[in-house]
């Protein structure tokens, strides 16, 4: 029994993205980098002094990550309020902007590194927010731009559809082309 799916034509395995290539060498350099600079520290001052600066670090992480989420949640209430009274809500969104830098801030604040917490302070700030926001705003466009209409390719190219019983039947989706007779509708699944 097959699927549909078309074997290979070559064995080769695909050209691997930059990013899959140098993000493992990124993060171990990171890592060495925030482990040196403890050491650092410790050897300047002394070990307690580091452990109360990481420990700072993660309760103000903690806070900026509660504090973020708890507007998040009022302004998403807010939101659901106006739609229920008929209100349509502003198309503006500068009252949630930076809920997301600020909780990645908090995270960062959070990991144990002085890097990370230098980060993390950077991203508390609104010009930096701003910026930052700008700039993601811009590149997820961009990629938007050069990906095209219908250009994810076999992506969606299998489907999974769970049965009452809870079993999984695996299935390929089958896309009408343009210029294609008319199918007669399938019937329904059942157990």
């Amino acid at each position: 029994m097959t699927t549909g799916a078309q074997t290979p034509l070559s064995p080769a395995r695909p050209k691997r993205s930059r990013l899959r290539t140098f993000l493992p060498l990124g993060v171990a350099a990171w890592l060495v980098l925030e482990i040196w600079l403890l050491t650092l520290v410790a050897g300047a001052t002394s070990g307690l002094v580091v452990f109360l600066v990481l420990l700072a670090g993660l309760i103000l992480g903690a806070v900026v990550i509660k504090r973020a989420g708890r507007r998040a949640f009022r302004k998403l209430s807010e939101t659901l309020q106006q739609q229920q009274s008929g209100v349509m809500p502003e198309a503006g969104r500068s009252n949630s902007e930076g809920n997301g830098l600020m909780m990645l801030g908090g995270l960062l604040l959070m990991i144990p590194g002085l890097v990370s917490d230098a980060v993390g302070l950077l991203l508390l700030l609104p010009p930096v927010q701003k910026i930052v926001s700008r700039s993601a705003e811009r590149t997820f466009e961009r990629k938007l731009r050069e990906a095209g209409a219908g250009s994810l390719g076999g992506v969606y190219q299998q489907a999974r559809m769970h049965r009452p019983d809870d079993k999984v039947v695996q299935g390929e989706v089958i896309r009408d082309e343009p210029g294609d007779a008319p199918q007669p509708p399938r019937p329904p699944l059942t157990h």
